[in-house]
């Protein structure tokens, strides 16, 4: 009954979408989440029309791009993410900067411990987190709608891993 009453609060265009959606629901995967009203969640993309707009994502501004920044993404093969960033440090490059954004702030964070195990330890990280704004744009796909924009602000992660230097005063002793 609750639901029931949920679905008489959505305006007509969105209860046509969400039974559309709960037809095909199980054959979409991977797609973004956004909630109508509480409990009730559909796809965005299932609210745009495919015949008025084109979703299309804009990538978030980045940092410097420099030889030793490495942007992880989720698509991308993990050891191949861990080979590119040993073969800087084995090429003598004493910082390395780790960029993760969304859904690869876990990997971002799992690929710098990784890196650190592998050099026994002789890594010190530095992290830090921010938040980014996202945009996306609705093209218009038909002359008399105007084309929309939406942004958003997804969460990110800075790793800086480096080595420190021994001076000789700690090596005589022992330390660091």
């Amino acid at each position: 009954m609750v639901k029931v009453l949920r679905l008489h609060s959505l305006t007509i265009k969105q209860r046509k979408n969400f039974k559309k959606m709960a037809e095909s629901k199980g054959k979409q995967q991977n797609k973004s989440k956004d909630t109508i009203s509480p409990g009730i969640k559909t796809d965005i993309q299932e609210l745009i029309e495919k015949e008025e707009h084109a979703l299309r994502k804009r990538l978030p501004v980045k940092l410097p791009k420099r030889k030793n920044d490495i942007y992880v993404h989720r698509k991308t093969d993990f050891s191949a993410q861990m080979l590119r960033c040993q073969k800087l440090l084995d090429a003598g490059c004493n910082m390395i900067f780790i960029h993760g954004i969304g859904m690869a702030v876990n990997r971002a964070i799992n690929l710098a411990m990784q890196l650190n195990e592998l050099e026994h330890g002789t890594l010190e990280m530095e992290v830090n987190t921010s938040t980014v704004e996202l945009s996306s744009d609705l093209d218009a796909n038909i002359d008399d709608l105007d084309p929309d924009s939406r942004g958003g602000i997804n969460s990110a992660v800075h790793i800086r891993l480096f080595r420190l230097k021994k001076t000789e005063s700690s090596q005589k002793q022992g330390t660091r």
